[in-house]
């Protein structure tokens, strides 16, 4: 017996030895790229991820924005429902490496021929003494039946656990999306109050321009200067008028897409303007770039997108492995209903187990491993292609925020030049040491000087932002 049960043994490892000997071998590419050591030869190592974002951003009216956005924006609802799905799959998948137990309950009616070997044994067979079997006969049956495949290869289980990791991806996926959606609102907030501002200059530049309009007029009363004078300071003013437009124009359409990144219909956004021009970046702690690895959620959902694709690998090629399947069933059958609770006479089982290997034309099998193969190396690009991105991200913005503060700095030197070029200017035009000409350039400078400042201060906000997108946060 012990003998019988070695040789059972040794011939399924020998048929397993022959079917992995036939497995299609691929070679696979290097793609080691070590992710260098600092950004642009910074010392720091501080974790970048150790602020949550109610603490980075300190606007009480940014701050309520995303809260409302984080529960009622769409694409993030979206998502959380991709979430759903990942995680019924990753219970169907547990399921399947599991016995499967079914109720069974059948009713049937069976006449077989007189002169046929079931009906002449059904004929001359007696129940009881005298009782021959009732035609036509009926047939009552109910009974438990189970199916199970062994999962020898683990072909069920790596299916479960690349379902799994698939599920932890889009859970990453959704902190990847919480990121963006607060980076989205925050830049545009920030955009919001930039143009409240420059519509406040402009508001201030009309101002100028009206007054002067109407010293020109009385300057041509007085023959000090010609109607081409007058004309000219007139075509000034609207024009800064109809900037007015184009800038409420602006306004109107951010405050519509905070709106809508918050998942609401159209509403005044509440913002204090006053304080825009105020605003100081803070420095951030950019860390070390290995830090992305685990701060990124994007970066750890491509590293999850991987390994399920290594999984994938590997149920492909067990595919190639024989499969054993198990069968039983156990329950009660007789052509009376009242039968069919009298034991051992009505009681019916059955045990079946089986070995299914595929021998010949596996193209199906050998197509599926190639393409299993092939995306789990596409996974390592893609996965190192989102390395790099982050690393690039996070140069580029720290090189900005340097960048911007040294511009914005300039500017709002130009800005006090030309500010006080302006009442300059106005004065000698009334003392006729000026032509009317110099004031209206002046005037167009420091409008353009001023509004360049606002946009430059509306950078740096931004910038902000997205170096803390950069480097992960937003999700925690």
């Amino acid at each position: 017996m012990n003998k019988n049960k070695i040789y059972k043994y040794v011939g399924l490892v020998c048929i397993a030895v022959s079917f992995w000997a036939c497995t299609p071998k691929l070679a696979h590419k290097s793609v080691n790229n070590p992710i260098p050591v600092s950004y642009n030869h910074s010392q720091d190592t501080t974790n970048s991820m150790s602020i949550k974002w109610k603490e980075y951003f300190s606007d009480p009216n940014l701050i309520a924005l995303i809260d409302t956005a984080l529960m009622n924006n769409q694409e993030l609802n979206i998502t959380l429902m991709e979430i759903d799905i990942a995680r019924n799959e990753v219970r169907e998948r547990k399921g399947e490496y599991l016995p499967f137990v079914d109720m069974r309950g059948g009713l049937g009616l069976d006449k077989p021929g007189r002169y046929t070997s079931k009906g002449a044994n059904d004929a001359t067979t007696e129940i009881k003494p005298g009782k021959e079997m009732p035609e036509p006969l009926p047939d009552y049956m109910i009974g438990a039946y189970a199916t199970w495949e062994v999962d020898i290869w683990h072909k069920l289980r790596n299916a479960k656990k690349a379902a799994y990791t698939r599920y932890l991806s889009t859970v990453e996926g959704r902190n990847f999306m919480i990121t963006h959606l607060i980076a989205e609102i925050a830049n545009a907030y920030y955009k919001l109050l930039a143009l409240d501002n420059q519509l406040e200059i402009v508001n201030q530049n009309i101002e100028i321009q009206r007054n002067a309009l109407e010293i020109v007029k009385l300057q041509k009363e007085a023959t000090r200067v010609t109607e081409l004078a007058v004309r000219r300071f007139e075509a000034q003013m609207l024009n800064t008028q109809s900037l007015l437009y184009d800038i409420q124009q602006e306004i109107i359409e951010t405050e519509n897409e905070l709106n809508f990144l918050v998942g609401r219909f159209p509403q005044p956004i509440p913002r204090d303007a006053q304080i825009f021009i105020n605003l100081v970046p803070d420095s951030i702690q950019a860390g070390i770039p290995s830090q992305l690895l685990e701060n990124r959620p994007d970066i750890k959902q491509a590293e999850m997108e991987m390994a399920a694709a290594k999984l994938d690998v590997e149920v492909a090629k067990a595919r190639f492995y024989p499969s054993m399947g198990i069968a039983a069933g156990i329950g009660f059958q007789a052509f009376n209903p009242s039968y069919l609770v009298k034991t051992p006479e009505s009681l019916l089982y059955s045990l079946a187990g089986d070995i299914v290997a595929p021998l010949i034309n596996r193209n199906a099998i050998k197509a599926a491993y190639f393409s299993a193969n092939s995306k789990q190396i596409q996974a390592v690009f893609h996965y190192q292609q989102t390395v790099l991105k982050a690393y690039l991200e996070v140069a580029n913005q720290l090189a900005r925020i340097s960048n911007l503060e040294g511009s914005f700095n300039l500017k709002t030197r130009q800005v006090a030049a030309l500010t006080e070029s302006i009442e300059i200017s106005t004065d000698l035009f009334n003392s006729a040491r000026a032509d009317y000409m110099e004031v209206l350039l002046t005037q167009r400078d420091a409008l353009e000087s001023r509004f360049e400042l606002i946009e430059t201060k509306m950078e740096q906000m931004q910038a902000r932002v997205n170096i803390y997108q950069a480097l992960g946060g937003g999700w925690n």
